[in-house]
């Protein structure tokens, strides 16, 4: 079994993802992350997995995987997310279908499957991402504030049912930040939500960074069941 840290990152093509795999490569950590394309890029002590969270046997196969290779997984995320603006009337089925395949039963899959390789060594850190769209329920994202408003409940029921095994379970809630989800946001709607924070600007991958290395702490071990949303728009 290795000895150092293992990470597992959903989502990792670009944005965020790719922003917290360098993130722990540079702590030392060995990274292991997902998406349904290949990257573009490579990092030392970064492993891809080309799967679809929402396929279950992907992603069995996944942190079987990891087990096999490092037998030990020490923190999951799951950053992986799709988001999609518009008014409920307008929203097809199939992007309804989408969202919370991917937001929802893409979280619950790998946190599950994360938990059982967690709990055999009786620690592990589990992250969700949720959105600042739930405490501020922004019109035209019904279908994604909803699907978040489901990862955060599902965030605070798995808390209670992992903390036994030493197992934490916390979620983040961030603001708009420039990746490729808000790229096709008209820009007064992003001004509109950031007009609505306590700190009135953009967030950046460091804000996202400082919050996670906060859970994700051994030190932290007694911090589960929380949802901190960046900007002050809780």
């Amino acid at each position: 079994m290795t000895e150092r840290q293992v990470v597992l990152i959903t989502g990792t093509r670009k944005g965020i993802g790719r922003s917290l795999a360098a993130h722990f490569v540079r702590q030392g950590m060995l990274v292991e992350g997902c998406s349904r394309e290949a990257p573009d890029w490579q990092l030392e002590n970064y492993t891809h997995h080309q799967v679809d969270v929402t396929d279950e046997m992907q992603v069995r196969a996944m942190l079987s995987s990891i087990q096999k290779r490092h037998r030990r997984l020490d923190i999951a995320i799951n950053n992986a997310g799709i988001a999609s603006m518009n008014h409920a009337l307008l929203v097809p089925s199939a992007t309804l279908t989408r969202i919370l395949a991917t937001n929802v039963v893409g979280s619950f899959l790998v946190c599950r499957e994360a938990a059982r390789l967690m709990q055999r060594r009786k620690y592990g850190r589990i992250v969700n991402f949720s959105t600042i769209a739930v405490p501020l329920r922004l019109e035209g994202e019904a279908i994604y504030a909803a699907s978040k408003s489901a990862v955060e409940m599902l965030t605070r029921i798995l808390a209670k049912e992992l903390g036994s095994f030493g197992i934490t379970v916390n979620a983040l809630g961030p603001t708009p930040i420039e990746t490729d989800l808000i790229r096709g946001v008209p820009a007064e709607k992003i001004q509109q939500i950031v007009d609505d924070l306590a700190i009135r600007r953009l967030g950046t991958f460091a804000d996202v960074t400082n919050v996670i290395d906060f859970f994700v702490s051994p030190a932290s071990d007694y911090i589960t069941g929380q949802v901190i949303y960046l900007g002050g728009g809780g």
